[in-house]
């Protein structure tokens, strides 16, 4: 038996698919407006992170 055969028999499984896929959306849409509208200097200080050495942090 596959496993979408146990997911049919669920009532209301499909609720959960939506919520997660519309959680999920508005996720994405919150970060590219953000990143649209945040400072360009501040987008250039985040984006050089990686590069810096760790000691800084601990």
């Amino acid at each position: 038996m596959k496993f979408i055969n146990y997911l049919e028999k669920i009532m209301g499984v499909d609720v959960y698919a939506l919520s997660s896929f519309l959680i999920f959306f508005l996720f994405f849409i919150g970060v590219a407006l953000w990143v649209w509208k945040a400072d360009k200097k501040t987008m250039q200080q985040i984006s050089h992170i990686p590069l810096e050495d760790d000691s800084n942090y601990y």
